[in-house]
C-alpha cells in the first residue's frame, strides 16, 4: 500500500502543469481562456478545449504592431497543440509541448488578407519555487515572417497550496524577428494565481504595461 505522502506527492505532481509559463494544456476535459496585452508590441487571445490531457484545439487572434508603429498584423487561426513530453520528477515536472494552425491575416502594408501558418514549441521546467520556460513562435505567410522567443525565469518567496494564493516574481526576456522590435524587450513582472485563476502584471525596461490573464474552466464544452 503507498503511504499517504507519497499520495501528497503524487498530488501535488498533478498539480504543477499550472506554475509556470501560461500553458496550452492544463488538464483533460478543461477549457483555457488566455489573453496577453503588452503596450505597443503584442496582444492576443486565445481559447482552446482539451478532451484529453495530451492535446488540445482552439483558436486565437493576434495582433503585432512594430516599435516604431509602421507595421502592423491582425491574425485569426485554428491551431491545435499536442504535449510532446512530460517528465514527473521527486518536487519538479518538465513538459515539451509543440503547435500548429492555419489562419488568415492582414495588414497594414499589404492589401487583402492573406492566408496564415503558426507553429511553435514550449519547453519548460519547474518546482513550487523556481522555474524556467522558454517558447519560439513562429507566426508566418507569404507577406511576412514574424518569430517570437520568450524566455521566463520566475521565484516564489514561499511555496503554496492549490487552495491557497501564488505569487511569483518573474523576469522575461522576448525577441521579435521580421523589423518588429530592435533588440530584446525584458520586462518584470508579478503573477499571482489560485485554483483556475491567474492574472500577471508588470512592465518593460521601456516602461510599456505588460498584462497577462488565464482561466481555465471545466465542462464547457461537455
Amino acid at each position: 500500500m503507498q503511504s499517504p505522502l507519497r499520495w501528497a506527492a503524487m498530488a501535488l505532481l498533478s498539480l504543477l502543469p499550472m506554475l509556470g509559463m501560461a500553458k496550452p494544456i492544463a488538464f483533460a476535459k478543461g477549457t483555457t481562456v488566455m489573453a496577453e496585452y503588452g503596450a505597443g508590441t503584442m496582444n492576443e487571445v486565445q481559447l482552446f478545449y482539451a478532451p484529453r490531457y495530451w492535446y488540445s484545439v482552439g483558436g486565437g487572434w493576434l495582433e503585432l504592431t512594430s516599435e516604431d508603429g509602421s507595421k502592423q498584423r491582425h491574425v485569426t487561426y485554428l491551431r491545435g497543440n499536442l504535449l510532446v513530453k512530460r517528465w514527473n520528477l521527486p518536487g519538479a515536472q518538465a513538459n515539451v509541448f509543440a503547435w500548429g494552425g492555419l489562419g488568415r491575416a492582414t495588414g497594414n502594408d499589404f492589401d487583402g488578407s492573406t492566408l496564415a501558418r503558426n507553429v511553435g514549441v514550449q519547453a519548460d521546467y519547474e518546482t513550487r519555487r523556481v522555474y524556467g520556460a522558454f517558447r519560439s513562435d513562429l507566426q508566418e505567410s507569404d507577406r511576412y515572417s514574424h518569430r517570437i522567443d520568450t524566455l521566463q525565469l520566475g521565484w516564489a518567496p514561499y511555496k503554496h497550496e492549490y487552495d491557497t494564493l501564488a505569487t511569483w516574481f518573474v523576469v522575461q526576456g522576448r525577441h521579435y524577428t521580421g523589423d518588429l522590435f530592435d533588440g530584446t524587450e525584458t520586462a518584470l513582472l508579478v503573477r499571482f494565481f489560485k485554483r483556475g485563476a491567474w492574472v500577471e502584471v508588470g512592465s518593460t525596461t521601456d516602461g510599456n504595461l505588460q498584462v497577462m490573464a488565464m482561466f481555465t474552466l471545466t465542462g464547457l464544452f461537455q
